[in-house]
């Protein structure tokens, strides 16, 4: 069950698993082994937009671990209603924030999310580029799993594990 968007707190020591990106639409695509064995590891999934089909949501929540999400462009509108756009989260001390990159006029959506979360946040989780990106802005994470599913320009698929106990650890993972 996806809660509301205001921020929600997690007890640390927390593992995350992050996605995005994943474009399950008409056509159906399965998530590789390896992602899908992280997804089941994690104490919560992340996912930053763009499943496309209300299905996909669900088979992601069928999975095990909580999830928690975001919607994307691509989304259809039932999702839109049932996913906010942008959500907050409190892990331990740390303070995280999450949305897809859309919508930001002509802001990337890592620009989009160094402007709402740099200096602000511990760590900002973004999609829409399909791009993997895991570097700190005046002291925040900016953090983007790229897709495991949809690479498009990326020469592989990625996903990330994020960390968090005295410390965040986000790591990018990529697919052979």
């Amino acid at each position: 069950m996806i809660l509301p968007a205001s921020a929600e707190t997690f007890a640390t020591p927390l593992t995350l698993a992050v996605i995005s990106d994943t474009h399950f639409g008409a056509k159906r695509v399965r998530l590789p082994d390896e992602v899908l064995d992280a997804l089941r590891r994690a104490d919560l999934i992340l996912h930053a937009g763009d499943f496309c089909s209300v299905e996909a949501f669900e088979l992601l929540c069928e999975i095990g671990p909580p999830v928690r999400a975001v919607f994307g462009n691509n989304d259809v509108e039932a999702l839109r209603t049932l996913l906010p756009s942008r959500r907050e989260f409190q892990f331990g001390p740390f303070r995280a924030g999450m949305i897809h990159g859309h919508g930001f006029g002509r802001l990337t959506a890592r620009e989009a999310a160094e402007q709402l979360f740099a200096g602000q946040y511990d760590l900002g989780i973004f999609g829409h580029s399909h791009r993997p990106y895991c570097e700190t802005h005046d002291g925040t994470i900016l953090f983007n799993p790229g897709s495991p599913t949809n690479r498009r320009w990326e020469p592989r698929h990625s996903y990330g594990i994020i960390r968090i106990a005295d410390e965040i650890h986000a790591e990018l993972r990529y697919l052979p």
